[in-house]
């Protein structure tokens, strides 16, 4: 059973039955124990989505109204968790709801209140609904049973013409054009994406031939000896810069042999590089001495060793005169193969 007490602001608390009162209330009065037996008039049926008919899963409220509930009366409804009959189905079980109140208004003395609880079905037919019984108690002790008519609701399937009824396969997804505005995001997209991937190429070569010295069209032996010029003065011979210096003034050699002599100088070692230059036309004092600057970086840059004074003085002008003399030799060159071409042409 459900047991809701009306008290104060009409308080309920739920513990067995349910009723229905609508209308004043009529009935004959038997005895009943304690109390009387009390057949009540007024039960109802409420669709909660207004149709012309009732349809299976339709839901309906059946409930009943009770007039002038006094203050501190308790109802005993009936537990229906398990369902109100075969084929219909709870879909919510007891609400109360305060109609109207009589006497103050802070404090009143009488409650008008609606009962009710929500069903469906899922079964086509008739359904003639079970009477409404509900206990009622005042404040004497004695209880009062309330019985209600019961209602009844039929069911209905949706109607099929089986004269022109057909049945049709499974309708796959609607294939709807493409348009440009849809299209457009993408476009933009992949512009946009274009767009970045050649600034990232662009800043990342740039950057390379930043690194590389090739800032402006000069000459390899203008960007060498501007570089070596950055390494001049003893503040770089400090123990713990000489892997820098050594490194910074290889490092422009290698880019300048590469330049002046067309071979990848950059990735080779220092022997190989050497290898190479035995078949050039550098002097023989030059090569041994530009040899030992090198054997001499390495050991400082791999083998963690410390050049001695003499020897850092002596290497940013052994590499500036490789430089220079390897570049004046080309002058040289060239001034000597205009003169034959002079000298041939003269004869001729």
């Amino acid at each position: 059973m459900i047991r809701k007490k009306y008290s104060g602001i009409l308080q309920v608390a739920l513990l067995a039955g349910a009723m229905t009162l609508a209308g004043p209330l009529q009935a004959h009065a038997q005895d009943g124990g304690g109390g009387k037996v009390i057949r009540m008039e007024g039960s109802f049926i409420e669709p909660l989505q207004e149709r012309d008919s009732a349809l299976i899963a339709d839901q309906f409220r059946y409930g009943f109204h009770l007039k002038d509930v006094v203050k501190g009366t308790e109802l005993m409804l009936p537990d229906l968790s398990q369902g109100l009959m075969d084929s219909v189905e709870v879909v919510s079980q007891w609400a109360l709801d305060t109609v109207a109140t009589h006497g103050k208004k802070k404090d009143p003395s009488s409650f008008d209140i609606d009962v009710s609880l929500v069903i469906t079905s899922f079964d086509e037919g008739k359904r003639d609904l079970v009477p409404l019984a509900v206990a009622r108690m005042v404040g004497d002790g004695k209880i009062d049973t309330l019985l209600f008519d019961p209602q009844s609701v039929e069911f209905f399937t949706m109607p099929v013409d089986t004269a022109t009824f057909e049945l049709h396969d499974i309708k796959g997804p609607v294939n709807y054009p493409v348009t440009f505005s849809e299209v457009l995001p993408w476009i933009l997209g992949v512009l946009l994406a274009a767009g970045l991937a050649v600034l990232i190429l662009f800043l990342v070569r740039r950057r390379r031939n930043l690194s590389a010295g090739n800032v402006s069209n000069d000459p390899p032996h203008v960007v060498a000896l501007r570089k070596l010029e950055a390494w001049r003065g003893s503040k770089h011979w400090a123990p713990e810069h000489q892997k820098a210096f050594y490194s910074g003034i290889t490092d422009t050699l290698r880019e300048y042999i590469a330049a002046r002599y067309s071979f990848d100088a950059m990735e080779m070692t220092s022997a190989e590089i050497f290898k190479e230059l035995r078949r050039s036309d550098v002097p023989a004092g030059l090569y041994e001495d530009t040899k030992t600057l090198f054997e001499t970086a390495d050991l400082v840059k791999f083998a963690k060793a410390f050049a001695d004074d003499e020897e850092n003085s002596v290497a940013l002008p052994t590499a500036v005169r490789f430089v220079t003399e390897t570049y004046q030799s080309d002058i040289a060159a060239d001034g000597e193969a205009e003169e034959n071409v002079q000298k041939t042409g003269g004869q001729s």
